[in-house]
C-alpha cells in the first residue's frame, strides 16, 4: 500500500497543470499524510516547489522541462527503443498490460507516458504496473538525473518512484544517458509515433 500511494501521488504530481493542478496538489498533501518519512520526503519538497508557481508559469515550466527535451521525456519507450519500429512493439506491451488487467489503454496520452503508467499501478493492477516500471528501471533513473541537473522539483517525484523499485545499475544508467536512444537501422523507415499534442493553457 505504501508503494501504491506513492505511485498515486507521483502521477498526479506529474500530470500537466491544467485547471485542476491545484485540486492535484490538495489530492497529494493528503496522500502524503498517509506516509511516514522517507517515503513522504521527496513528494512534500515536490509539492512545496510546484505550489510556489502560479499556474501560468507551471504550465510554461511543464512544457519547457518535459516537451523540449528529449532527456527529460516521460515517454518510457523512447528511451528504450528511439524512433525506431520497435518502439511500436514496445508501445503495445504496455497496452496490453492494461487490457489484462481489466482497464482500457489511454486515449489522450500514450501509453508509456509515466503519469498513466503510475495511476494503473496505484489503482488498477499494482503487480503488473511494477513490473513495466521495473523494466524501465534504467531509464527512469536517467530521467531523474536529467531532472535533477535542471533543477526541476519534478526531480524529487521521480526519485520517490525510484525510491520504491530495484536498485539499478548506475553503469547502465551512465551508458543509456552517453548512447542515447537506439536510432533505426540503416535502409529502414524510422517508426513515427504520433504522439499527443501538448494541451493548451487551461486546456484538459
Amino acid at each position: 500500500m505504501r508503494d501504491r500511494l506513492v505511485w498515486q501521488a507521483a502521477s498526479l504530481l506529474l500530470a500537466y497543470p491544467d485547471d485542476g493542478h491545484r485540486a492535484r496538489l490538495d489530492s497529494v498533501d493528503t496522500l502524503i499524510g498517509h506516509l511516514g518519512d522517507p517515503d513522504a520526503s521527496p513528494l512534500r519538497a515536490a509539492l512545496s516547489g510546484l505550489r510556489g508557481l502560479d499556474a501560468l508559469t507551471a504550465q510554461t515550466e511543464y512544457v519547457q522541462t518535459f516537451d523540449l527535451s528529449r532527456r527529460r521525456t516521460m515517454l518510457l519507450t523512447y528511451w528504450t527503443a528511439g524512433d525506431t519500429r520497435n518502439r511500436g512493439m514496445q508501445m503495445l506491451t504496455f497496452a496490453r498490460a492494461y487490457r489484462a488487467a481489466g482497464a482500457q489503454p489511454p486515449t489522450g496520452e500514450a501509453p508509456d507516458h509515466l503519469p498513466v503508467v503510475l495511476e494503473f499501478a496505484a489503482t488498477v493492477d499494482p503487480a503488473a504496473g511494477r513490473a513495466l516500471l521495473t523494466e524501465h528501471r534504467v531509464p527512469l533513473e536517467a530521467l531523474r538525473q536529467a531532472l535533477a541537473e535542471s533543477g526541476s522539483p519534478y526531480a524529487h517525484v521521480v526519485a520517490a518512484v525510484c525510491a520504491t523499485l530495484p536498485v539499478t545499475s548506475q553503469d547502465q544508467v551512465r551508458r543509456l544517458i552517453s548512447a542515447g536512444p537506439p536510432a533505426e537501422a540503416v535502409g529502414l523507415q524510422p517508426f513515427q509515433l504520433t504522439v499527443p499534442p501538448r494541451r493548451a493553457a487551461g486546456g484538459g
